[in-house]
């Protein structure tokens, strides 16, 4: 993978470093861009008391904190004062009435007494009234809570001290008996004016001579208090619990806030204020909000390259390759949302969102595939909520990441395009799968109408997935040098213009170059290397070969060898030659750069012995380096591979019916002289491997020569 020259000129400016960080943040500002709008606070022209221009719901769960306070009251107000019983109430107030009746016989008495015989007879009436009445009043209690002077006035105290003995006995028995009769029924202090009213009347269905019936009322009256008293501590505590005992109100996420043409009233409107639907004022909080989620973004971009395990030139690569397919899938996310205008519901289903995962699954891997799957997932919430500005769509969320995942996990095998195909087709299906679910979940009546939609909106972004991937393979392929699975596959067609002229013009090289392919991919898989790539490379690694067939001896069939009429400086110019000349080919044919490579490097700096020696015996002053390859060395495990089953394929071939011991001892010394002889030495091949390479090419050559039956000849009939 090569990146393209101006981004190369920029790279080899900047260190390695400075310039993935420049990519990072360069990323961070394009997302940031193309989301702010998703984020931005839209104020509606919403205003009290006018007709709401649309239906309006809730964007998102928040709590009503104005209706939970309601609901806390009126859940306080329920509950029922709480009132403390007073111990002895009854028992208090009967002997009031029994001490004060009493106080009044004795007064009399007293009096009675203490009048001489001929003062009674001149005023019976009022010679000594007054003075009872003072000296009654002095034995009254005269404290703050029981001024029994205070509730029965003058008059009352004279009529009773004027009445019979047996008249106040009466009118202590009666009262007090009324008195327990109401007190006994529990009398709060909120109910004392009701309860000295029925006292009133109880106390009035009795007859009493004169006016001793308004004293026996008075009398009840000044006795009787509440049995119960209000106990606000008690009371204060069971509203707290009230209170906390009522969970907060909150408007749901879809929730109907105001249907269109109904009046915003005050409540209304402080519910869309909440939302913040009706601030003019520029609100920060949405855009740290993004700048937030922007950076949890990069950091995971940057842990997973940090710790990518490739070449810092590889992994740069990466990384643009990455951040393109990123921002492209952002700008189509950003134009379907801009269909919203049709008033078509749910157009989110519309966008391929498996494009994302299915191109770098085929360009790149499966790992990086899956995170950026899972990035455009939360990005695809925030283009796509259809609510209000700052809120995020689950249900987009859940299907972008399903499909994305299913177009990852579907394209099985990435060789072909119609596989991209069917790929798209399974992503469909899932798509439907994922509709059907959140339709369903929902409990919402759609019209028949909206199901077709749905159901070509799940089509059109399986099958548009696989449309988008296809067509935007060519321009990564070319623009980044990318040397796909798919592209390796039309490169090994027998039709494609190179291996034609090859297979014509030097069938011997084509057949070899076939039989080094079946070595080199076998043994390229036993590494984990890329063994389409080695079988592509070998079908073109001899191309070179087409320019002098004859001069290679697998194309001279029944023909003398034109090297034994040759010196050896000529032999060995030509053969040397065909490393470059195929090389050059290629390129001219614009052939990927890795197949470049294996034309031209696999051979390395290896010695032409053989003409090397020739030269030697004809007494030629020569050196090893005007008899070498130019080079370079293998740079990769492939052209590594390549190079040791070009040699182990030419060297078994010319042997008859070798057996296995032969080929084994036959490719541990090819391996052996390439290692001594530093060939391997530029590329990352380990010793390990080769031992699997030297296995690989053993059973693989094992089951092109093994022994075979020899059947009698077939006379002909008659012999």
């Amino acid at each position: 993978m090569h990146t393209h020259p101006f981004l190369h000129k920029i790279r080899n400016f900047l260190s390695y470093r400075l310039f993935t960080n420049i990519m990072f943040v360069l990323l961070g500002i394009i997302v940031f861009g193309v989301l702010y709008g998703n984020v931005k606070p839209k104020p509606m022209d919403l205003n009290l008391y006018e007709e709401a221009p649309e239906t309006i719901r809730a964007p998102r769960t928040i709590p009503d904190e104005e209706e939970t306070e309601k609901k806390r009251e009126a859940a306080a107000a329920e509950v029922d004062k709480v009132y403390s019983p007073k111990e002895g109430a009854v028992d208090n107030a009967v002997k009031l009435v029994s001490s004060l009746i009493d106080s009044v016989i004795e007064v009399k008495s007293e009096s009675a007494d203490a009048i001489p015989p001929e003062e009674e007879s001149l005023n019976p009436q009022t010679s000594n009234l007054n003075k009872q009445l003072e000296e009654l009043k002095k034995r009254l209690p005269s404290g703050e809570e029981n001024n029994v002077t205070k509730t029965l006035n003058d008059n009352i105290l004279t009529t009773l001290l004027a009445a019979e003995v047996t008249d106040l006995e009466r009118v202590e028995s009666i009262v007090s008996t009324q008195l327990e009769v109401i007190m006994g029924d529990k009398v709060k202090e909120d109910d004392l004016k009701e309860a000295s009213l029925n006292l009133e009347q109880r106390i009035s269905s009795f007859s009493f001579k004169g006016e001793l019936e308004e004293a026996a009322v008075a009398l009840g009256k000044s006795a009787i208090e509440p049995t119960e008293y209000y106990n606000a501590e008690k009371t204060e505590m069971l509203k707290k619990q009230a209170r906390e005992g009522i969970k907060p109100v909150e408007i749901l996420d879809g929730e109907l806030i105001v249907a269109e043409g109904v009046l915003i009233t005050p409540n209304i409107y402080e519910k869309l204020n909440a939302f913040g639907m009706v601030e003019e004022d520029f609100s920060l909080k949405p855009l740290i909000g993004l700048a937030l989620f922007i950076i949890v973004i990069i950091s995971c971009l940057y842990y997973f390259f940090y710790t990518l395990e490739v070449r810092e030139e590889q992994k740069q690569n990466y990384l643009i390759l990455t951040s393109i397919v990123f921002v492209i899938s952002l700008l189509i996310m950003k134009i379907t949302g801009l269909l919203k205008q049709l008033e078509i519901n749910d157009i989110a289903f519309l966008f391929p969102a498996a494009f994302t995962g299915m191109i770098l699954r085929i360009l790149l891997n499966e790992r990086i595939a899956m995170m950026m799957v899972f990035i455009l997932s939360a990005c695809a919430s925030i283009v796509f909520n259809e609510k209000f500005s700052g809120s995020v769509d689950i249900e987009v969320a859940i299907y972008t990441l399903f499909s994305g995942v299913a177009g990852i996990l579907t394209l099985v095998s990435r060789n072909q395009r119609t596989n991209v195909l069917r790929a798209g087709i399974y992503v469909s299906f899932v798509n439907i799968l994922i509709i059907a679910f959140l339709v369903l979940l929902s409990d919402v009546s759609y019209s028949s109408t909206e199901y077709i939609y749905y159901l070509v909106f799940a089509l059109v972004s399986g099958i548009g997935s696989s449309i988008l991937t296809i067509g935007f393979l060519p321009f990564f392929e070319t623009g980044f040098g990318i040397l796909s699975s798919m592209r390796l596959v039309e490169l090994s067609s027998p039709n494609q213009p190179l291996l034609k002229k090859l297979l014509t013009e030097a069938p011997g090289t084509y057949h070899h170059s076939v039989m080094v392919a079946n070595l080199a991919e076998a043994a390229c898989e036993a590494i984990g290397a890329n063994g389409l790539l080695a079988r592509v490379g070998c079908y073109y690694h001899d191309i070179g070969k087409s320019k002098r067939p004859h001069f290679f001896i697998e194309n001279q069939m029944n023909m003398e060898n034109p090297h034994d009429k040759m010196s050896p400086e000529t032999s060995k110019r030509i053969i040397i030659d065909h490393a470059s000349d195929g090389a050059g080919m290629l390129r001219k044919n614009k052939l990927p750069k890795e197949i470049v490579d294996i034309a031209e490097q696999h051979h390395g700096t290896t010695l032409l012995k053989f003409f090397y020696y020739k030269a030697k015996e004809q007494g030629k002053d020569v050196t090893e380096e005007e008899y070498r390859y130019p080079g370079p060395k293998p740079q990769s495990k492939e052209t590594a591979i390549i190079n040791i089953a070009d040699s182990v394929e030419a060297a078994v071939r010319s042997k008859k019916s070798p057996t296995q011991e032969e080929i084994r001892q036959l490719v541990a010394a090819i391996v052996k002289d390439r290692l001594s002889d530093g060939q391997f030495n530029e590329c990352d091949i380990s010793l390990k491997e080769l031992e699997l390479v030297k296995k690989s090419l053993c059973e693989t050559l094992n089951g092109i020569y093994h022994p075979r039956i020899e059947y009698p000849e077939l006379k002909a009939e008659g012999e």
